[in-house]
């Protein structure tokens, strides 16, 4: 169980792309609440909880990067396969570029393309639509015409940032977070020595 859930979560987070030697997670249970064991008829309760449980502590941790001003969310749709959508968001999560512009507050659908195009995934550029918080900014591989000071400006006015990605290919679908890439995260990792 633990492991399907830290699947779709922690494994699922990048703050810089860089793993730490003490990542790792555990699950314990002692028996001592006197509960009812898990077994079959509840199993799959306990998954979806256990997936819920990892995914809020999953965001945390990208939430709470070294810097970060915002968290970034990335949901492949429609890709070719599940293998293709949790590539491609993860590629496009650990952007150093993706990150800078969602730090500076630019809707700038060229990086996001460009790390989807890197990652590996299938992506077919005339099927290719891109949502910036719900607003379509690429449809079938062609930008469109949205205001930049609007989206600029509800960009700086959330901590949030939700970027979607539907590639039509088929349906494979992933989600995977982190974080904005800031000064504070350079000075804060310049100063660190070992």
């Amino acid at each position: 169980a633990l492991q399907k859930a830290i699947d779709c979560s922690f494994n699922m987070i990048s703050i810089d792309g860089d793993t730490s030697p003490s990542d790792c997670a555990f699950l314990l249970a002692n028996g001592l609440a006197g509960n009812e064991p898990i077994g079959f008829d509840n199993g799959d309760a306990f998954q979806e909880a256990l997936n819920a449980v990892c995914t809020h502590l999953a965001k945390s941790i990208a939430r709470d990067g070294e810097g970060a001003t915002k968290l970034i969310e990335i949901t492949v749709q429609g890709a070719a396969d599940q293998a293709g959508a949790r590539q491609a968001a993860r590629t496009i999560t650990s952007s150093p570029l993706v990150k800078a512009a969602i730090h500076g507050n630019d809707p700038n659908w060229g990086r996001i393309v460009a790390a989807l195009g890197r990652s590996g995934a299938a992506v077919s550029e005339d099927k290719l639509d891109v949502y910036l918080n719900d607003v379509c900014i690429m449809k079938q591989g062609r930008p469109t015409s949205f205001s930049k000071q609007e989206m600029i400006s509800a960009l700086s006015n959330s901590d949030d940032v939700l970027i979607r990605l539907c590639l039509n290919l088929g349906d494979g679908q992933a989600t995977a977070w982190g974080c904005d890439l800031s000064e504070e995260y350079v000075t804060i990792n310049s100063a660190y020595t070992t």
